[in-house]
């Protein structure tokens, strides 16, 4: 059940999802600002373990010179998949199979599928399926939508 990509018609199929190939080296237009609050900054640290008082104390990330807090290096993370949620909500780009909306006050169950591990260049490299579903309510289950993803565990000599 591994899933193997095959190159059909300029789309790559993963499973039954459809991507654009079509899309490759196109550039979308500037994000709107992303404000980098406080609070944000503080529970993204906490969130990823940092512990240096430059993410958490605003007096201490002044006494080093800056001007508020200072968000982790991966903090740009969070700016970027703002970003990548432009291509991903494009309905040519093929990268999101749904079959209904999610709507607010349902309750929705995901069943996460491991489709593949793989080593490539001393990492290894995961790609799952989750099969989104609204919960049920003494009845039968509704099929939402799957999310494909593919995950870069870093090697330990990397």
């Amino acid at each position: 059940m591994g899933c193997r990509p095959c190159v059909s018609g300029g789309r790559i199929r993963l499973g039954a999802m459809p991507v654009s190939t079509a899309f490759s080296g196109r550039v979308y237009p500037p994000s709107s600002p992303w404000s980098v609050g406080r609070e944000s900054v503080r529970e993204f640290a906490r969130a990823v373990g940092a512990r240096s008082t430059l993410h958490h104390d605003v007096r201490a990330a002044r006494a080093a010179g800056y001007a508020d807090l200072v968000a982790p290096p991966t903090y740009a993370v969070v700016i970027a998949q703002r970003c990548e949620a432009t291509y991903v909500a494009d309905p040519d780009s093929g990268m999101f199979s749904y079959e209904r909306p999610i709507v607010a006050g349902e309750e929705v169950v995901g069943t996460l599928h491991v489709e593949r591990v793989r080593e490539v260049g001393g990492h290894a490299m995961v790609t799952t399926r989750v099969e989104l579903a609204g919960a049920p309510e003494g009845r039968e289950s509704r099929h939402i939508g799957s999310v494909t993803s593919t995950l870069v565990v870093r090697g330990e000599d990397v």
